[in-house]
């Protein structure tokens, strides 16, 4: 049996939350995830679990113990990831990849003036909205505004045509994320909506990632929804109450993460990230070059749900979760490119797992290291149990900031020259629901970024119709069609292993060998072809250009 923190490790890699109130035992889990025999396991061990989190330490990943209010009459410090995302704004200011860009198609009746009067509602709600930053005695600190007007941006675009409309959508969109922030001025969100039609619009949000992550861009439309329904009515809703704000997380974190709770969490991490750290060597299309870019681009793909299922059959039976089946792929085929056994990846840990936070906004989100060795030629079940044996380490150890880690490990070096963590891997498990309200649909269409920290991104979000995928690249480094065949291998991958769950890795080598053999002649015999029809258009021109100058000379 598995003691109680391998236990609650194992539900936090779920995104399960236990909390105790009293003596009651709280649980909160995305839609779908507690199966039946999950469920059986929580209420055999109940008692365990409420004993376990009433002793455990009041900084804990389990404990949900409360967050105390502090006070403002200091200077207020940023969390710890605020702070390096600070520092990274501060080396290339007028750079917009920390923008963070949210596309929701509106169907409906909107009433402009209430859906302006919900978002000031909503900045009024949240401190991190209204938080600017400056430099006090050589550091930065947080600067709430006591109150902030937002003016809602709309344009009309109802009297173009649908691809005109389309094309318009796109280049504002483009342009609303590629512009700055100044973390000092703000404000540090825009809001514009693009009238398509009377009963159809796109809202762009736009926000720097410094106050703001993606499950924050869930609670902004969940709010959003319910004050606009209240504003547009006239009927009064009250959103619960607010334990806290996000300064006082980033108090608490600051004054709780120091003695042997810090000493614990670097330890695991020293064991586990031993020097030389194993940098992933991806071949590129072109050198990469002294000065950066970020210049990205995305190419999308979408995973079956029949596929899905398969995967999710062959996660249970290897007590995993689909993140880690997911996972165990995506590190297949980075070893079938680089050819390296030892695989380390960056991903992100949503970091709210404590129930006063659930509901803030805020950038909670933290950064996981995962490192994963792929000697012995294992099959992929053996693949899938060392992922997951790193998944549920690196939860259970996740209070350390990713910062702190840098810091105390001196990996400043290799951050700065972006060669510790290349290769991101994303999974968004629980779907952006379709919010239906009285009269309007709130749809979301795509998160977007200001351009690529990294030099590849693996992003999939779970979609009623199967998983929805997008790699992004940086265009500095890979052709769309590398980055086209990687697509085609990941899903080999992952439709070989559905089958073949126990398949040795020298194996799947070979299938994935053959089939880019395959990719390579055909678009070998493509590229042919469309010379040949080039080839041929030209040699009619010259034609047509012969015979016109013969008719003008019968002419003359």
């Amino acid at each position: 049996m598995k003691t109680m923190d391998e236990f609650l490790s194992y539900f936090q890699s779920l995104d399960v939350r236990f909390w105790v109130n009293g003596d009651q035992l709280h649980c909160n889990a995305p839609k779908g995830t507690l199966t039946p025999a999950l469920k059986s396991q929580i209420r055999e061990r109940k008692g365990e679990i409420i004993a376990f989190l009433q002793k455990a330490d009041f900084a804990s990943s389990y404990s949900v113990g409360l967050i105390p209010p502090a006070p403002r009459d200091m200077d207020l410090p940023l969390s710890f990831a605020q702070q390096r995302l600070w520092f990274l704004q501060q080396l290339e200011p007028d750079n917009p990849f920390y923008n963070e860009h949210f596309t929701v198609h509106l169907t409906g009746s909107i009433d402009t003036a209430a859906l302006e009067q919900s978002f000031n509602a909503i900045v009024q709600r949240h401190e991190a909205l209204r938080t600017t930053f400056k430099i006090v005695d050589g550091q930065p600190v947080q600067i709430i505004a006591p109150s902030l007007i937002l003016k809602l941006q709309l344009l009309e675009l109802s009297e173009l045509s649908e691809a005109k409309q389309k094309a318009e959508v796109q280049r504002i969109s483009i342009e609303q994320l590629k512009r700055p922030f100044d973390l000092i001025q703000g404000p540090l969100l825009r809001v514009t909506l693009l009238k398509l039609s009377k009963q159809s619009h796109v809202l762009l949000l736009t926000m720097h990632h410094i106050i703001v992550d993606f499950w924050s861009f869930g609670l902004i439309i969940h709010e959003l929804s319910v004050l606009h329904q209240a504003f547009s009515t006239g009927k009064y809703v009250s959103l619960p109450e607010l334990p806290i704000q996000y300064v006082d997380f980033a108090i608490w974190q600051r004054q709780q993460l120091q003695g042997e709770k810090l000493k614990s969490q670097l330890s695991y991490w020293k064991q586990k990230l031993k020097p030389p750290l194993p940098l992933l060597q991806l071949p590129t299309c072109r050198p990469k070059q002294s000065v950066q870019t970020y210049q990205c681009a995305r190419n999308s793909f979408l995973l079956p749900k029949s596929l899905v299922q398969a995967l999710q059959a062959i996660a249970q039976e290897a007590e995993a979760t689909l993140f880690m089946i997911l996972l165990s792929g995506f590190k297949i085929l980075l070893y079938y490119y680089s050819e390296q056994e030892d695989i380390l990846v960056g991903s992100p840990a949503a970091n709210r797992n404590r129930a006063e936070i659930e509901g803030l906004i805020g950038f909670f989100i933290n950064t996981l290291v995962l490192q994963t060795n792929l000697s012995g030629n294992p099959s992929f079940l053996e693949i899938s149990r060392r992922v997951r044996e790193v998944i549920l380490g690196a939860c259970d150890h996740q209070d350390l900031p990713f910062e702190k880690l840098v810091a105390e490990l001196d990996l400043e070096r290799n951050l700065h020259s972006n060669s510790l963590l290349r290769v991101w891997f994303v999974f968004q498990n629980t779907p952006m629901k379709t919010l239906e309200i009285q009269g309007l649909t709130m749809d979301s269409i795509e998160a977007q970024t200001g351009g690529s920290r990294y030099d590849l991104k693996l992003s999939l979000v779970a979609r009623p119709e199967g998983i929805k995928g997008f790699f992004e690249y940086k265009t500095a480094l890979f052709e769309v069609s590398t980055i086209v065949r990687m697509t085609a291998l990941f899903e080999l991958v992952l439709s070989t292993v559905a089958q073949q769950p126990d398949i040795q890795l020298n194996k799947l080598i070979e299938i994935l060998d053959k089939a880019l053999k395959q990719q390579e002649l055909s678009q070998a015999k493509e590229f042919q072809e469309l010379r040949r029809q080039k080839l041929n258009r030209l040699g009619r021109r010259a034609i047509s250009g012969t015979v016109a100058k013969n008719l003008k000379r019968e002419g003359d």
